[in-house]
């Protein structure tokens, strides 16, 4: 089954001589349970598609349907619901909000939607991720690989159709770059998440399922590994 579908999707900033097409004119899909890298260069452009895939920002032309749902067919309220509870979003510096404690970070989608946590995947979630003697501490008592497992943690929390990882271990050391890769691939086998991950690192992008290599804006290779 596809959960994404991209079609002829174009973002275009500024006008005439001063015109960028960071996104252009591109079309993909990726399968449920796909694990998906996206690499390029810094200014390729990739971020701002990671962007328009999660509702972020709205694209100058072209569509994207997640789970069958055109996403930008959706009032701003309404595609702010949606991206909530059906993208979990993983951001390169947490995003972490910081008189909230690694629990109540992990939870606040489901805060924020009136919904009742399921305690027994909240308890997994922290479990996996190895927060257990973590739960009520702030953010700035945490590592950086701890806060973004923290994150990583929220992302997943409601079960998300898709997640969108930018550049998750860009801001960490190798080590606990690695086990924040070993953690998304863990999140894609055992809860069968659907990952796209943005990155420039290609030993990263190689331990993904499929990789396409993104330049000026276009998909310029799209191959398995």
């Amino acid at each position: 089954m596809k959960i994404l579908e991209v079609d002829h999707l174009t973002k275009i900033y500024g006008k005439g001589e001063n015109e960028v097409r960071a996104v252009d004119d591109i079309s993909f899909s990726v399968d449920e349970g796909e694990f998906v890298a996206i690499v390029g260069a810094s200014g390729s452009g990739k971020s701002t598609l990671l962007h328009l895939l999660g509702g972020v920002d709205r694209p100058t032309s072209g569509t994207v349907r997640i789970d069958e749902k055109d996403i930008y067919s959706l009032s701003n309220d309404a595609l702010a619901i949606f991206r909530r509870r059906q993208i979990g979003i993983i951001y390169q510096f947490y995003n972490l909000i910081p008189i909230l404690n690694v629990k109540e970070n992990i939870t606040l989608p489901c805060d924020l939607d009136g919904k009742t946590v399921s305690k027994s995947r909240l308890n997994e979630l922290i479990k996996t991720l190895g927060l257990e003697d973590r739960v009520t501490h702030l953010p700035n008592e945490l590592s950086g690989g701890q806060q973004q497992r923290v994150s990583i943690g929220r992302a997943l929390i409601n079960d998300p159709a898709l997640i969108l990882a930018d550049e998750p271990t860009g801001n960490l050391d190798s080590k606990a770059g690695d086990e924040i890769v070993s953690l998304l691939k863990l999140s894609n086998k055992k809860y069968h998440q659907t990952i796209i991950i943005i990155t420039h690192d290609l030993e990263i992008a190689r331990q993904a399922d499929r990789v396409i290599t993104f330049e000026d804006g276009k998909i310029i290779k799209d191959e398995r590994i």
